[in-house]
């Protein structure tokens, strides 16, 4: 790859407000640390809507739209939608803002899994609303559910939009899944796979891991899919660090992780795209313009989105 996309996960549903004074949560903070993060250099923001009074994760069509007219009026970087939601939310609601808003991109999890949320209960222990602890303690019993079924919902119902996919898979597993559907012919090149590293329920972050999904990736889907990593927590950017050393592309964001390094909070998305991008020019390689991430992935373009 001559270069490297930057993608950035804005807000999330992992996360809770308690947890950092600097996760987005209204409207207005979620538009502009997306845009605040495509000035940094990120080519494609991730998205995902909260309740602004207590910060919970909210889905529905009109719970996006302030923010993403105000991004698209503002920036030209390209807007993934989640259809991952919240892993409590049935694959049905999860789906419906994107396939109201037709984004360029959307992001799809390819396999059902533990999803344990519940380890940050030993580092957070005073939450401002009851429903920070108690999502994070039903993690304890949460199983995230992408059946087959409800995957082919989700591509039924979005391929007719013309969006294209960030497929998430923090397993080899959801590899096969997606080479199923791929040699189905029910998704398309190039495949953007976003292989995901250290949630507990899928695979670790140990470089051993991450080689494994890309000796596995490059196996089943040769030179038909772009390659990006996202990592949870400490291992951030180390991960993002080996898979640009390796022509991959990358994901941060808050949604990912609340850190800048060890202690210090990072108070925007655009801290750690900064942050994520010197180390991708210190490797001699080029950040990718959301221009320039739409020609990678051969997407539809800005002026065929639904707001």
């Amino acid at each position: 790859m001559s270069k490297v996309i930057i993608s950035c996960a804005v807000t999330g549903s992992i996360h809770t407000p308690s947890m950092s004074p600097y996760l987005p949560v209204t409207p207005e903070e979620i538009a502009e640390s997306a845009l605040g993060a495509a000035e940094a250099g990120a080519a494609i923001v991730h998205l995902h809507a909260r309740d602004p009074v207590d910060g919970r994760p909210v889905h529905t069509p009109e719970d996006f739209a302030p923010f993403l007219t105000a991004i698209k009026s503002r920036s030209d970087v390209v807007v993934n939608i989640t259809t991952g939601a919240s892993p409590f939310m049935p694959v049905e609601y999860r789906v419906k803002p994107a396939e109201h808003w037709q984004p360029e991109v959307a992001s799809l999890n390819m396999g059902s899994m533990n999803f344990a949320l519940f380890p940050m209960l030993k580092r957070f222990k005073e939450f401002e609303h009851d429903w920070e602890p108690e999502m994070l303690e039903g993690s304890h019993d949460l199983v995230f559910r992408n059946s087959f079924k409800d995957i082919r919902y989700a591509l039924d119902t979005l391929n007719k939009t013309g969006t294209r996919y960030e497929f998430e898979c923090y397993d080899t597993s959801h590899l096969y899944n997606l080479q199923y559907f791929y040699q189905e012919g029910i998704v398309k090149a190039p495949l953007f796979i976003q292989t995901c590293f250290g949630l507990l329920g899928g695979i670790g972050a140990h470089p051993e891991d991450v080689m494994h999904m890309k000796r596995t990736a490059d196996r089943l889907f040769g030179d038909h899919y772009r390659w990006s990593v996202l990592a949870a927590g400490s291992n951030q950017m180390r991960v993002a660090a080996m898979a640009a050393s390796m022509g991959g592309n990358v994901r941060v964001g808050l949604e990912d992780s609340l850190w800048l390094r060890r202690g210090e909070l990072a108070k925007t998305n655009a801290e750690q795209v900064y942050q994520v991008r010197k180390t991708i020019e210190g490797l001699g390689l080029e950040v990718a313009t959301p221009d320039e991430a739409r020609a990678i992935l051969e997407l539809k373009g800005k002026e065929k989105v639904a707001f």
